[in-house]
């Protein structure tokens, strides 16, 4: 389907890639793998026609579709839902003219926008589009929001679902995981397992790689070689051909002893709980790759803490949440020395929320947190790369939170975090987000932590940090809280699991296998109100006994509009969270804070309407 005949591509200076001969064929799903750096993008705008080969051809058949994601998204003041749909062209072109036509009553337009939409297959696009909203945690509520009034992460999930929605024969995604949680790349592996199509995919995910590709594209020191396979298979492929170029034999023994000692550390555990089967069968994907592992060669660590008491950090009776809004109710979570805890839930649950609240960041509306004395916390959130200073280098980063440190020392423990040389005294201007990433990592551990509250610290980073990162947070002495949709760093991590859902963070008694299970059995409804619609009964049902003993036997509530009431406060309540998952990003304060007053005065209309709601309800039920 895409043949590269002695292709050649330039980025400036710098040769990315040269004497590429191979072919892709009709229905792969190609994981296109490489450091930062390599190409990988660039090959992609070679595929779309938007930058010209040096040498060779690429050829793709004119006939061939092509989806892509696109990179930015404009302020529009169109709605989510029409804007995915807007991915079908053809059929969103006629649903708009059916639109127009019903407005203007003009029926007989309207019998031919139908005919159209039956010719196309186009009755159930909109059902189509409202299931890849859902499928990336657009709640129901949001689907009619303008697109401009979401958040650069959303919009970025915005940009997936319309890409998905787009007839295509070739989908090129770039980095899709990213922006995205644990809930949300199962759902998109579930949905490219089934895209009938060819796929390209570039991701720093291996677990995600393993369950979606046939086959990997590897691109290293300017040239591309084609694996048949996932991306375990390509390691195992990858160290047998080094093998074969006779590696260093006593380097090669070295690095199967660091790895055997890797895993041996970890046998004993394994076999202590059901929930570290995760664990060992990650490290068993890692077995026979010790050439691979030694070609990346980048090693980082966390140093040990100055102190390590027992315990740590606790939340006692603890609700956590925003202003009036309770996010978790009732949280009791005691982190120890030596904890490795990962926190599973879906999309808006709470993880973020219970994170902050554990750093203190966000003060509790009831309950108790409690810290030893000689407690330190190295925090990394999702908007930790975004708080680096522009136009500084990472030395002077570092020497900012070290005073009187030598500059030597600095650039050695630099160094180990792949900032070498000069590249310690350039701007961090030019550093792409996995450098960032990396550099904020450095500051933390830089500190000594003896706890880590780690909130999606991948996104970004490619596969060698990774591999990296898992090694270092593995080796660490402090106790460890992560948060991440990388199921291979949370295999490799943690050892105990807390499921965070509707309200709730409790101990999740099982595995990452476990998880997805319980996950697809979940709520299959697909309409995204199960949570709320069952928390709004359930503050009814309180009310009610409450209020039973002083209501006469012959009263009987009207049992419709009760209902009517119930979903009301249901709706009020689902848009109410909405908006504090929107007040708790960071980016909507930007640019001095408009854009976060306006969703403050937005979230205080809601919570009257709440309030007025639940009154009316309380109203109905005892005028009956």
């Amino acid at each position: 389907m895409i043949s590269f005949r002695d292709f050649a591509m330039r980025r400036g200076e710098r040769l990315l890639l040269s004497n590429v001969d191979l072919t892709l064929h009709a229905g792969w799903r190609v994981g296109v793998i490489g450091r930062n750096g390599t190409g990988k993008s660039s090959l992609f705008a070679a595929i779309q026609g938007e930058v010209e080969a040096d040498r060779g051809d690429i050829d793709v058949p004119n006939r061939v579709r092509i989806a892509s994601v696109a990179q930015e998204t404009p302020a529009l003041d169109d709605p989510a839902l029409d804007f995915v749909l807007s991915g079908d062209a053809t059929v969103y072109k006629v649903l708009v003219a059916e639109r127009e036509a019903v407005e203007r009553e003009d029926w007989e337009a309207v019998a031919e926008a139908h005919h159209q939409l039956e010719e196309l297959g186009g009755y159930d696009a909109t059902a189509r589009a409202g299931k890849l909203l859902h499928g990336l945690g657009f709640s129901p509520d949001t689907h009619e929001r303008a697109v401009k009034e979401f958040s650069g992460g959303w919009r970025v999930r915005l940009n997936l679902a319309r890409a998905l929605m787009t007839p295509s024969d070739l989908l090129l995604l770039d980095e899709p995981t990213n922006h995205l949680d644990l809930d949300a790349v199962l759902w998109l592996e579930q949905w490219l397992l089934k895209y009938p199509g060819t796929l390209l995919l570039i991701s720093h995910d291996r677990e995600f790689l393993d369950e979606v590709t046939t086959h990997t594209l590897h691109l290293h020191d300017g040239k591309a070689k084609l694996y048949t396979g996932d991306y375990t298979a390509f390691e195992r492929q990858r160290a047998e051909h080094l093998r074969l170029q006779q590696i260093t034999h006593e380097k090669q023994q070295a690095e199967r002893a660091h790895l055997q000692s890797f895993i041996d550390r970890f046998s004993a555990s394994a076999a202590k709980a059901k929930q570290a089967q995760s664990r060992v069968k990650r490290l068993a994907k890692m077995v026979g790759t010790e050439a691979v592992r030694m070609e990346r060669a980048m090693r980082i660590e966390f140093p040990a803490p100055v102190k390590l008491p027992h315990a740590l950090l606790r939340l006692v009776h603890a609700d956590c949440g925003y202003g009036d809004h309770v996010v978790l109710d009732d949280v009791s979570f005691i982190l120890e020395a030596g904890d490795r805890i990962a926190l599973l839930g879906p999309n808006g649950a709470g993880k973020s929320t219970l994170v902050k609240s554990l750093v203190g960041e966000l003060e509790l509306l009831t309950g108790e947190r409690g810290g030893h004395p000689d407690l330190r916390i190295g925090y990394f959130a999702q908007h930790t790369v975004e708080s680096l200073h522009a136009g500084v280098s990472p030395i002077d980063h570092l020497a900012e939170i070290a005073p009187g440190v030598p500059t030597q020392q600095l650039r050695d423990f630099l160094g180990k975090w792949n900032f070498p040389g000069d590249r310690a005294f350039e701007s961090v201007d030019g550093f792409s987000g996995g450098e960032r990433a990396r550099l904020a990592l450095a500051m933390i551990a830089w500190r000594k932590p003896n706890v880590l509250l780690l909130d999606e610290p991948t996104n970004h980073l490619d596969l060698d940090v990774r591999e990296a990162l898992a090694e270092a947070l593995s080796d660490f002495a402090g106790a460890i809280v992560l948060v991440s949709h990388d199921r291979h760093l949370i295999g490799l991590v943690c050892e105990t699991f807390w499921r965070v859902a509707d309200g709730v963070a409790q101990p999740f008694d099982g595995d990452l296998d476990a998880y997805a299970v319980w996950l697809r059995t979940r709520d299959n409804s697909n309409d995204g109100k199960g949570a709320a619609a069952s928390k709004a009964a359930a503050a009814a049902a309180a009310a009610a006994s409450a209020a039973a003993p002083a209501a006469k036997s012959s009263r009987k509530a009207n049992p419709l509009k009760l209902a009517e009431a119930e979903k009301r406060m249901a709706e009020l309540e689902s848009k109410l969270h909405t908006l504090d998952m929107d007040l708790a990003d960071p980016t909507k304060y930007a640019g001095g804070g408009d854009n976060a007053a306006e969703l403050a005065k937005q979230r205080e209309k809601i919570a009257a309407e709440l309030a007025k709601a639940e009154a009316e309800w309380m109203a109905l039920y005892d005028a009956a």
